[in-house]
């Protein structure tokens, strides 16, 4: 049993490699550079860049390449140009195969049985012929000066007859033009010879220029020198006179300088006169200084001397002192003893005063209230008539105080604007009109009007003086 496992096993690896190595025959890889043009059982289809199995009866497949082409094209025959100058052009064209499905499956219609030469062939016919036509349009002159542009004409004018074979131009590019009649070797001679000719005016241009800059450099050169001498004989004198000046200023210098140290000097013997001076008087203070000092010395001593006979003075009296001081408290004991006893006489005798004036004002009270009982028991007896005489009597009171703020006002200033009361007169008006005021004051006061308050007091006093209209004493009888 394990014999027949082993011969499985293996002849199942061997059919495994047999597979292996069949699938590896049948598969085919496409470069970057190369395209398979597949065709069979499954159609026609391009594999680029990438692996396929080709089936084995059913299909085949053709290699296509896609690398850059490169050849001359250069006609046997003269190209005509627009002149109908005959000339010889020679180009390098750089073609290649399309790299989209569609333009590769173009070139493996046109160019997939041709081989190399062939392909080549069938492209450069086609270039030589775009060419001839191109040529055809322009001049020497255009093809010699701006091969860019033929080569630009060239890509644009094969485009469509190169899309058509799947084909691009990369590039076209003019190696050469020649032609038999020397027209381009003579085509430059008026260039050259007007370049000489500009060379040759330009030389003697030049050579004139030169010689007008030499004149110039000439002339600028003896101005300058000129200008220069001018400059030093001006330095020179300017100098020579800074010289002058200079000299002159230290002149002026030394003269001041001998100024100075003549008056310095001279303040220096001043100076040293002073403080001789100052120093004599600084002596002569010192020495009143001294005297002072000696004097001050001799009152000290003296003061000295002074005490010293004070406290004998002191020591000699004291005694005599003491009893002097048991006299003078004696008597001054008896001084006092004595002035009590002389006040205590006028306190008596002033209690006695006080008490008669005390006395005195006593009668005086009670009488003015014995006066004030007969005057309310008068008042009494004439009951409104007392009140009438005492508004009346008190009238000019009323009128005074009315007036007495005018007494306060120091200066009065009247100012007129017309009219019937003005200035002073409206003052007194004024006034008139308070005072006129004191009967309306009355009749309110005493709750009757005025003329009856007057009429009561002439009843009044027809009634008590005998029709004469006086006002009777309170202390009267009626």
């Amino acid at each position: 049993m394990e014999n027949q496992v082993y011969i499985i096993v293996a002849g199942a690896i061997l059919a495994l490699f047999f597979l292996m190595a069949m699938f590896a025959k049948l598969f085919r890889k496409a470069g970057p550079h190369e395209a398979i043009i597949v065709y069979g059982f499954r159609g026609t289809r391009v594999v680029k860049s990438r692996g396929t199995v080709i089936l084995p009866m059913v299909e085949s497949y053709k290699w296509l390449s896609l690398e850059l082409m490169s050849f001359d094209v250069a006609p046997q025959q003269d190209l005509y140009t627009k002149q109908g100058v005959a000339v010889t052009v020679e180009a390098v064209a750089q073609i290649k195969v399309k790299s989209d499905p569609e333009s590769v499956l173009t070139a493996a219609e046109q160019f997939l049985t041709k081989d190399p030469g062939q392909r080549e062939g069938l492209i450069r016919l086609v270039m030589e012929g775009h060419l001839r036509g191109i040529i055809g349009q322009l001049t020497v002159e255009e093809i010699v000066k701006e091969p860019e542009m033929l080569g630009d004409r060239m890509r644009s004018t094969c485009a469509d007859d190169m899309n058509k074979m799947g084909l691009e131009v990369i590039s076209f590019t003019i190696k050469e033009v020649r032609d038999k009649n020397e027209y381009i070797s003579n085509m430059g001679r008026p260039d050259v010879a007007r370049i000489r000719r500009d060379a040759d005016v330009a030389a003697a241009e030049a050579e004139r220029d030169t010689a007008i800059k030499r004149a110039e450099a000439s002339r600028e050169s003896a101005i300058a020198k000129a200008n220069a001498d001018q400059a030093r004989v001006l330095a020179e004198t300017l100098s020579l006179t800074k010289q002058a000046e200079a000299q002159r200023d230290l002149e002026v210098k030394k003269a001041e300088y001998n100024e100075l140290v003549k008056k310095q000097q001279a303040q220096a013997d001043k100076s040293y006169e002073i403080q001789t001076n100052i120093m004599q008087q600084k002596v002569r203070a010192e020495e009143i200084n001294i005297h002072i000092i000696e004097k001050e010395r001799e009152a000290k001593v003296q003061e000295a001397e002074i005490a010293r006979r004070e406290n004998e003075l002191i020591a000699t009296v004291l005694k005599d002192a003491e009893y002097s001081r048991k006299r003078i408290e004696m008597g001054a004991e008896a001084e006092r003893q004595r002035t009590i006893t002389e006040a205590e006489g006028r306190a008596s005798a002033i209690r006695a005063q006080g008490e008669a004036e005390a006395e005195i004002i006593f009668k005086k009270g009670e009488a003015e209230a014995r006066a004030m009982n007969v005057k309310a028991e008068a008042y009494q007896e004439f009951n409104q008539a007392a009140i009438v005489d005492k508004l009346i009597s008190s009238m000019p009171e009323i009128a005074k105080a009315l007036a007495a703020p005018l007494a306060n006002v120091d200066k009065i200033t009247v100012i007129s604007t017309g009219g019937d009361a003005a200035g002073l007169n409206k003052i007194t008006g004024d006034i008139t009109k308070m005072a006129a005021q004191i009967p309306a004051l009355f009749e309110t006061l005493s709750g009757m009007p005025f003329s009856e308050l007057f009429a009561k007091v002439r009843t009044i006093g027809d009634k008590t003086g005998g029709g004469k209209g006086t006002k009777p004493e309170p202390g009267d009888k009626a």
